[in-house]
């Protein structure tokens, strides 16, 4: 009976030791860009963003020395990666070029003229001071005609200026700026 008493107390001393505000949780913000391409893609459906693992996971990843990759528990994304990274890359396509991409499913009555899926094979916070980016890209008719396919694979970095979470953050958005540029210049 004492010790059904107890358990409680273990509960709310173990509760008190867990700190809220420690948890830091990161949008992914890609910085403002200006039209600066012309229109290739016309209106097109963004599938979902094909992840890693790794990449997929709530809490931020980065890789040590040694090659492992480790995340700390206090380092959250504010939301779903491949959710996020979906919306931030339609608006960056449609920022650069004026282009019409919204994300799956497409919500527009007049159907989408291509669509466009990313698979992400890598998207590594490297040991090296440098966030790794690589992968294919896809475009394609929407409709039942074929033809006009684009295939494309792309393998960059960008700087991370820190070993910060927020300077991950940062340079996983200007990633996601990198490779809207590159879609929508189909190449």
């Amino acid at each position: 009976m004492t010790m059904l008493r107890l358990i409680p107390l273990c509960l709310l001393a173990l509760a008190a030791c867990s700190n809220p505000e420690k948890v830091a949780r990161y949008p992914i913000e890609p910085p403002a860009v200006k039209k600066s391409l012309p229109n290739r893609i016309g209106t097109a459906e963004l599938r979902e963003v094909s992840l890693p693992q790794y990449a997929t996971a709530q809490e931020i990843a980065y890789q040590t020395p040694d090659g492992a990759l480790r995340s700390n528990p206090d380092n959250l994304w504010a939301d779903d990666p491949a959710r996020s990274i979906t919306l931030a890359l339609a608006r960056q396509i449609s920022a650069i070029s004026g282009a019409t991409v919204l994300s799956d499913p497409w919500p527009l009555s007049d159907p989408p003229r291509r669509r466009i899926e990313v698979r992400i094979e890598q998207i590594l916070p490297g040991a090296d001071g440098a966030l790794h980016v690589s992968g294919v890209y896809f475009v394609s008719p929407a409709g039942l005609n074929g033809g006009g396919d684009v295939v494309r694979r792309f393998d960059y970095s960008v700087p991370i200026a820190t070993g910060e979470p927020s300077a991950i953050v940062a340079a996983q958005g200007a990633a996601v700026t990198e490779l809207a540029k590159r879609i929508a210049a189909l190449n």
